[in-house]
Parts: C-alpha cells; sequence; structure tokens
C-alpha cells in the first residue's frame, strides 16, 4: 500500500477524520488489524489563519509546499491537503512534489457528477466561497455550477459556525438549525444537492439533518485516497493549475 502524506492540522479537528476515516477503509477493505499506512505533518493552525486573514496566500502556499516536500522525502506516495480553504493554494504544493496531489475539489466535483447532480450549493468558509477558486475549478473538471449561500450574512454565518465553533470541537444545536435553514434557502434558489465544503462540516450536518443529498467532501477525499494507495492511478486527481 502507497504510504498516504497528508498535510493536516488546518484545523486538528478535521484531521482527526481523516485519520479515522483512513484507518476504518483500510480495515474495511482488508480486515484484521490492517490499517492505513500514514505520514502526517500537523501545523499550528494559529499561523495559518493569520496568513489567510491578511489575504498572504503565496507565503500560506509556500509552506505548504515545503510540508508536501518533507512528506514525499519521508516517503509519501501521495499527497493530500487536509483542507478545502488551503486548496486555493494547492497549484503551489502540486508543484513542489513529483507524487501525486490528491484534490479534493477534482474528487468532489466527480463524486457529484456521477451521481448525477449539476447544481450543488456549496457549504464552507468565505475564503472557499468568495476567493472564486472552488467553483473555477469544478466547473474546468466536471461543468458543475456551484451555487453558494445568496447573501454576505448567510455566508458569514457559515464561516463563522466553521471558525469559532467546529474548529474548537464546539458542535450546537443552533447552529445545526442555521445551517438547516441555509441548505432551505439554497435549495429554493435551486440547488439540488448539498457539498460539505469544509472539512468540519461534517461534525455538525449530514445527509439525515439536511433532508436533501449530501456529498462530504472529506469522506470523498479519503476514498480517492484509498483508491489511490490501493494501485487505482485513476484516483491520482491532480489539482488544476
Amino acid at each position: 500500500m502507497t504510504v498516504i502524506g497528508l498535510i493536516g492540522g488546518l484545523s486538528w479537528e478535521s484531521s482527526l477524520i481523516y485519520y479515522r476515516l483512513l484507518n476504518e477503509g483500510v480495515r474495511t477493505r482488508h480486515g484484521g488489524q490492517h490499517s492505513a499506512d500514514i505520514l502526517m505533518r500537523s501545523l499550528d493552525f494559529e499561523s495559518i489563519v493569520a496568513l489567510q486573514k491578511a489575504d498572504r496566500w503565496d507565503e500560506a502556499g509556500a509552506v505548504l509546499a515545503k510540508e508536501a516536500a518533507g512528506l514525499e522525502a519521508g516517503g509519501a506516495g501521495c499527497v493530500l491537503i487536509c483542507s478545502n480553504t488551503m486548496h486555493l493554494v494547492a497549484p503551489a504544493v502540486s508543484g513542489a512534489v513529483a507524487v501525486p496531489l490528491i484534490d479534493i475539489i477534482a474528487a468532489t466535483g466527480a463524486a457529484v457528477r456521477a451521481a448525477g447532480f449539476e447544481r450543488p450549493l456549496l457549504l464552507s468558509t468565505r475564503y472557499t466561497a468568495e476567493h472564486g477558486f472552488y467553483a473555477e475549478r469544478m466547473r474546468a473538471t466536471t461543468g458543475i455550477e456551484v451555487l453558494t449561500p445568496a447573501t454576505s450574512a448567510a455566508r458569514g454565518r457559515v464561516h463563522d459556525i466553521i471558525f469559532s465553533e467546529l474548529c474548537l470541537g464546539i458542535v450546537s444545536d443552533t447552529s445545526r438549525e442555521e445551517m438547516r435553514r441555509i441548505v432551505a434557502e439554497g435549495v429554493a434558489a435551486g440547488a439540488d444537492c448539498v457539498i460539505l465544503g469544509c472539512t468540519e462540516l461534517c461534525l455538525l450536518i449530514d445527509e439525515q439533518s439536511l433532508g436533501c443529498p449530501v456529498f462530504d467532501s472529506t469522506a470523498i477525499h479519503v476514498e480517492a485516497a484509498l483508491a489511490f494507495a490501493e494501485g487505482d492511478q485513476a484516483a491520482s486527481i491532480a489539482s488544476a493549475a
């Protein structure tokens, strides 16, 4: 099995989910005491958040590119950025390594397209929703048109729930109800499914709680990594330049 390299700590709450899902996936496939062969670099998220807030994405990209190169040098046969937002700098990361970067946007878009949906509502940080990179790459790789919550207030509330609650391990019933309302508005505006476009959102909401088709980008990313690690070269979904 190929060693899976993880750039984690973005936040560590979601890195825990990656670790659990990767190991559960290997155990399901092979049984017994089998577990995933993982190499992880867990960063201090506060330092990355400071770069995000300052719009210093080139610097953030250089940080993650260095970590990816370190994972490759340590024996990783592929690399994952354990964050949707930090895929904004995916081209810098993929350019720093010879091994594949398994791209969360392309993998999620492929899953949405394979299921027959065309207009997903993206729930994410403001950076992911408003910077444009996510929708542009998904359109380029799958032709899917991504919707985001219609108002700045709604996008801001999703952002705040992610950073002020989920990244700190806080799961609130009140916030779950707010997310249901935001999703209902998106469906009314024409969305046919929902993408959990932040790797912490699965802590709060899922298909059952939202009552509509949901694509959990974290779980999809993990499945793409496992497929590649077990020899499916088609799962090597490199980030768009």
